[in-house]
């Protein structure tokens, strides 16, 4: 069942090799910690629960299974993070979708992620660019390693503070806007 698309290969672009192991080992305590899988030794699949806040489509797609990820969930989880100003629809790397993963485990929620921001295209990061200097030039959304979420039933500064603890990738807060950012890129916070 592991993917042989090239395209989901997991990206390694701008992630040091440490910060990548330090990441796989955060996750694996985590989830071993974590009480819903606590003694089960080995997690046997990934789920996620998704719901784009701004087209309306929510999705449950367990995208790794029986050791490997399920290349037909992970088409599914492309179309609903897709960007919803283009259409355009990108590879979301799979080391995000495991980061979402640790960090649902992580604070206990069973709500699906309202996404505010998946895949951009490079137009239409340009487009934001040019209206809000909180918008990267090079940003991870564009490579499909970027995601701006909430979960309705944890608290914005809680689910902060846990995706911080996972020491994986950058980490933003906008709580005027009710989301924080996640990206598998190099360990920061803003």
């Amino acid at each position: 069942m592991e993917s042989k698309d090239p395209a989901r290969q997991t990206s390694l672009t701008g992630i040091r090799r440490r910060d990548f192991l330090r990441f796989g080992a955060v996750a694996t305590a985590t989830l071993l910690a974590c009480p819903v899988y606590a003694g089960t030794g080995t997690i046997s699949e990934r789920r996620l629960h998704l719901h784009n806040t701004h087209t309306g489509e929510r999705l449950a797609a367990t995208y790794w299974a029986d050791g490997g990820y399920i290349d037909s969930e992970l088409r599914e989880i492309d179309t609903v993070l897709r960007d919803h100003r283009t259409g355009d629809v990108y590879p979301i790397d799979t080391s995000l979708l495991d980061l979402l993963f640790v960090l649902q485990a992580k604070v206990g929620s069973r709500k699906a992620f309202e996404v505010i921001s998946g895949y951009r295209s490079p137009a239409t990061n340009a487009s934001l660019r040019s209206k809000s200097s909180g918008v990267a030039r090079h940003s991870y959304h564009m490579q499909g390693m970027a995601i701006d979420i909430r979960l309705p039933d944890c608290d914005l500064k809680h689910l902060h503070t846990a995706a911080l603890s996972i020491e994986a990738g950058g980490v933003g807060y906008y709580p005027r806007s009710d989301f924080i950012h996640v990206d598998v890129g190099p360990q920061r916070s803003w």
